[in-house]
């Protein structure tokens, strides 16, 4: 193995660890035990299925808040790991043609 596959390595090992660690860290608790119906079009009185309160911050039970607030650290080495993988697949096809 050359040196490029060994720092390849190093950084992927890197982002495992830091994601398992993230996810370790992570309470992946639920607003609700069943299932909630929700409606297709919501109106502007329906202050119950509105994500914002009335300071215009985003409601804790809202998904945005989940996905961003709560477990953003976890999105972050993913987005990282999957702009990694779009670059290299691109460098390895370029390879593959060069030759």
């Amino acid at each position: 193995m050359n040196k490029r596959a060994y720092k390849g390595l190093i950084v992927a090992g890197i982002f495992l660890v830091v994601l398992v660690g993230a996810i370790a860290v992570a309470h992946f608790d639920t607003a609700y035990d069943s299932p909630q119906p929700l409606p297709t079009f919501t109106t502007a009185h329906d202050d119950d299925l509105n994500i914002y309160d009335s300071n215009d911050n985003l409601k804790e039970n809202s998904l945005p808040y989940a996905i961003f607030e709560k477990y953003g650290f976890v999105l972050i080495p993913l987005a990282i790991l999957m702009f990694g993988a779009m670059v290299g697949g691109v460098v390895i096809s370029k390879e593959e043609v060069e030759e």
